[in-house]
């Protein structure tokens, strides 16, 4: 047996860092989310009264330990750095809130802006400093989650039996025979999307084929 835990799974977040988002509870956003061991998933992050949710949290959160920081790109669609080049030449007055506004949900650009992350400047006035650590912000936002929400909200379970200890044919034991294990027990997770499902109905069905060629 390999140790379980919850995965597909959102996060949990530190309180400092929780109730400084707490106003972006239900905005949703396209990132991508990239785990410490390099996995990388291109999917809508949700904030939530809680943390972090959405697509991108459920399925980095099966390739996260804890302790660990995952990196997010709030903009993955666009070079910020361009953008901002090409709005100062563009619009020099222009503040810097309003340009982001334009490329990220406005509650956002807002609570950022309280957090001291977008400073109150036109574009103008933006000095290269602080866009390179805006740029550092908004396309590399290092999170450190508390943990999970566990069990109570998680799709599937990461761990369980471990699958070199049975048959990859009929998902029978190799050191017991007659035991067989299928679906979620054994150490298989999919991503979002049924993979799960087809995983259980799969080995469901080799094994019943296993034994009724055994009748």
């Amino acid at each position: 047996m390999l140790p379980t835990r919850a995965g597909l799974v959102p996060f949990t977040l530190h309180k400092p860092l929780l109730e400084q988002l707490q106003t972006l509870s239900g905005v949703s956003v396209p990132c991508v989310i990239t785990a410490r061991n390099g996995t990388v998933f291109r999917e809508n992050l949700l904030f939530t009264h809680r943390g972090l949710s959405g697509p991108a949290v459920l399925q980095i959160s099966s390739y996260w330990q804890p302790g660990e920081l995952v990196s997010i790109n709030l903009l993955p669609d666009l070079s910020l750095e361009d953008v901002l080049n090409e709005q100062r030449n563009a619009h020099p007055n222009q503040s810097l809130k309003n340009t982001l506004a334009m490329h990220l949900p406005k509650r956002l650009v807002e609570c950022l802006q309280q957090l001291g992350h977008i400073p109150d400047v036109s574009l103008r006035q933006l000095n290269v400093r602080d866009q390179q650590a805006l740029v550092d912000t908004l396309t590399a936002w290092q999170v450190q989650p508390n943990g999970t929400e566990g069990y109570r909200t998680a799709e599937v379970t990461l761990g369980g039996v471990d699958t070199n200890e049975l048959s990859s044919r009929t998902m029978e034991a190799r050191r017991v025979p007659g035991l067989y294990f299928i679906g979620e027990v054994m150490d298989v997770t999919g991503w979002l999307g049924g993979y799960n499902f087809q995983w259980a109905w799969s080995s469901a069905w080799a094994c019943a084929q296993d034994l009724a060629a055994k009748r």
